[in-house]
């Protein structure tokens, strides 16, 4: 499976430049393309999955012609929108098994079959019966996880997939999308959430300002962050000095002060110890400092 974004732009009336000649070349497995709020992750999404046309430039899959064969990569794309909600009077698992429908043509028996194990799969068995309107904040988000990969597609898109979500429902939707991984398709998690990406891809984008700001493993970007990840304890009057001077990764409430992990140049007081950086410390370093 394979997906070659070529030169890819969108402009929006006002002279807005949402993207600005991406390109990307992305193989089986999964894939995380991650940056602030307006980078422009959304956008892409939207052209990928054929819900907007690009300004200009070039997308296919398996060498499919996004804007000439829409029709034909629908039927195996899986998409799930940040803003997915569903006021459908349908219960959850009619409103699947309508999904399921329109993306493969299958027998009621099999297609009852798929919607139970999907339901089971993401957690919502017991509400199956219930109007998808009906339901939680988070039990929606589960049902459009289900939606996107009823029709068991080759290149599944999630934008934003575990907002809303609890930890253990994050757990469930990261479980689900590694056991989907092993097979010959492509999954791209597009995200703010770092630790979604950290724990489930092996390659990624860093998308800033409509352009590709760092594109390789999550390792290689972690690598540009040694040596200037910090830990120390500080009280209240160094905590407000800190977030003026550094960017603060984790602030936690320890004794009469605070604990906290910031990344940059050496902060010069004397507790400072130097640690090992994860993805967020070096997600967060990147942009403030090599972008």
């Amino acid at each position: 499976m394979n997906l070659t974004i070529q030169n890819i732009s969108k402009k929006y009336p006002g002279d807005i430049h949402a993207l600005k000649n991406i390109s990307l070349d992305i193989h089986s497995g999964m894939f995380g393309l991650v940056g602030p709020n307006g980078a422009g992750k959304t956008t892409l999404m939207k052209i990928v999955t054929t819900l907007m046309t690009a300004s200009s430039g070039d997308v296919a899959v398996d060498g499919l012609d996004l804007n000439r064969r829409r029709s034909k990569i629908r039927h195996f794309l899986g998409y799930l929108p940040q803003d997915f909600d569903v006021s459908s009077n349908l219960t959850a698992q009619e409103y699947l098994d309508y999904c399921y429908s329109l993306s493969l043509p299958d027998s009621r028996a099999k297609r009852h079959n798929a919607v139970d194990a999907m339901l089971e799969k993401v957690g919502l068995s017991n509400a199956a019966n219930l109007r998808a309107k009906k339901l939680s904040g988070g039990m929606k988000r589960r049902l459009g996880i289900a939606q996107a990969l009823i029709g068991n597609p080759r290149l599944l898109v999630v934008d934003e997939p575990t907002v809303g979500l609890d930890p253990e429902e994050r757990l469930r939707f990261r479980n689900i999308i590694a056991d989907l991984a092993c097979d010959d398709r492509i999954i791209i998690l597009s995200t703010h959430i770092v630790g979604d990406i950290s724990s489930t891809c092996t390659d990624m984008a860093l998308l800033d300002h409509g352009e590709i700001a760092f594109r390789g493993k999550p390792s290689e970007l972690i690598e540009l962050a040694k040596g200037h990840s910090w830990r120390l304890l500080v009280g209240d009057t160094d905590l407000k000095e800190m977030k003026e001077r550094y960017s603060i990764i984790s602030t936690i409430p320890s004794g009469e002060g605070w604990t906290v992990e910031i990344v940059g140049d050496n902060p010069g007081l004397g507790d400072a110890v130097p640690i090992e950086p994860n993805l967020e410390h070096a997600y967060v370093y990147y942009l403030e400092n090599c972008v």
